[in-house]
């Protein structure tokens, strides 16, 4: 069963500290004294001049800029702003994606909404004002005109681009279960 968010948050800055010597505060503090503005050139600060890893570091980064005391609610309403017919979409997504297990974690950033289990396996990005990409991790599986394999090195394996409920049927309904299933 998946982690609470707050189990979650609490390994990492266990981890965090068992690895550096150093809380998570000391860190945030470290980034925002930086004058860095670009989450890439802060990543790079923590990992070239600090030997801290890449999960860590983009983890103090998300809390210096605020990621984890910001309302989901706003994050979505972001992400959906000028784009609210978009939102039921969503919805329905989200909806189908939390009955695939009780372990399914949704999680809203600025640009994109994750869904993980004990890893990500999918992701909803409003692309457009008419238009969710949805990601889908589906390693090994070779695409079709409708699941587009994504360059390698891409946060999913594959996307499928919807444009209405009706495009949110049971076989993009199958691929999510199946990503769910992989993760």
């Amino acid at each position: 069963m998946a982690k609470s968010d707050e189990e979650l948050m609490d390994g990492m800055k266990n981890g965090l500290l068992a690895r550096t010597g150093q809380p998570l505060e000391h860190w945030v503090a470290l980034v925002q004294a930086s004058g860095l503005d670009k989450f890439s050139d802060q990543i790079a600060l923590l990992k070239t001049a600090h030997g801290i890893g890449h999960g860590h570091a983009s983890f103090i980064c998300q809390a210096a800029k605020g990621r984890f005391e910001a309302d989901p609610n706003d994050m979505l309403d972001g992400q959906y702003k000028g784009k609210e017919t978009l939102r039921p979409l969503y919805e329905a997504i989200a909806h189908y994606a939390a009955g695939l297990g009780p372990d399914v974690g949704i999680d809203p950033g600025k640009t994109a909404v994750s869904l993980r289990r004990n890893k990500k396996f999918a992701n909803v990005v409003p692309a457009s004002k008419t238009r969710i990409d949805l990601g889908l991790n589906l390693k090994g599986h070779p695409g079709t005109d409708r699941l587009l394999p994504e360059k390698p090195g891409a946060m999913c394996t594959h996307k499928v681009r919807l444009e209405s409920a009706a495009d949110f049927d049971a076989e993009v309904k199958a691929w999510l279960k199946e990503a769910y299933g992989k993760a």
